[in-house]
């Protein structure tokens, strides 16, 4: 085996990169709405330093981690599922494309890809939230 690394991984897709810094940052918010700005800033620098600097394996346990972040969403009712549907298609996307790639990280996402896919199944199903205002005549009084 070579003593440089392998970096066929990062050819897969730019999704991950892209979407998933807000949106895990949308999942790790304390708060509900817009995560902010410097906790969007932090995911994007972890991402970057990650494909920049890192391996398959730190990818791959960075996507583990996003993984139970969604199925953590999939099971609260108090989380806003839009965040988590995109970061589990992303993810579940990019871990169904490993399969052409060499190496093991095809066999090694399978529990991941089936907890995804639950996850977003679950959320799927969640009813569309209610429409926020004013339900009588007289609250606009």
């Amino acid at each position: 085996m070579s003593a440089r690394r392998s970096l066929v991984w990062l050819g897969l897709t730019p999704e991950p990169e892209q979407e998933l810094p807000a949106a895990v940052a949308a999942l790790r918010s304390p708060a509900a709405g817009r995560p902010p700005a410097a906790l969007v800033a932090a995911e994007r620098h972890r991402v970057e330093r990650l494909v920049l600097r890192g391996t398959q394996r730190g990818w791959l346990r960075y996507l583990r981690e996003v993984t139970d972040l969604v199925v953590r969403a999939a099971g609260s009712r108090t989380t806003d599922p839009k965040a988590a549907l995109l970061a589990g298609e992303v993810v579940l996307d990019h871990h169904r494309m490993l399969i052409g790639l060499p190496g093991a990280g095809y066999d090694r996402t399978a529990l991941q890809r089936n907890e995804l896919e639950r996850a977003l199944a679950r959320l799927r199903e969640r009813p569309e939230p209610a429409l926020v205002g004013p339900s009588e005549p007289w609250s606009t009084i």
